[in-house]
């Protein structure tokens, strides 16, 4: 275990503080985005560096373009 993460009010808000061991194992701090992923044991928390992002993006835009072909390929 890493610590625990408090909820705390930003305004309208709400955030999670993570101690400096969970952004350390992250390769994470001020300003980075993380991802949140359902698993089988609960919630997966990961840094998303720049070049994923773009990745994701390239992904999302290939599947939106190329639903139907992918829907007939899933059949």
């Amino acid at each position: 275990m890493l610590g625990k993460a408090k909820i705390i009010q930003i305004g309208n808000s709400v955030g999670v503080v993570l101690p400096k061991e969970a952004l350390a194992v992250l390769n994470a701090g001020k300003g980075d985005t993380l991802t949140l992923s359902r698993t089988a044991d609960g919630l997966k928390l990961s840094a998303l560096d720049d070049e994923k992002s773009h990745e994701l993006e390239l992904v999302r835009t290939i599947m939106r373009k190329r639903r139907h072909a992918l829907r007939e390929l899933a059949k």
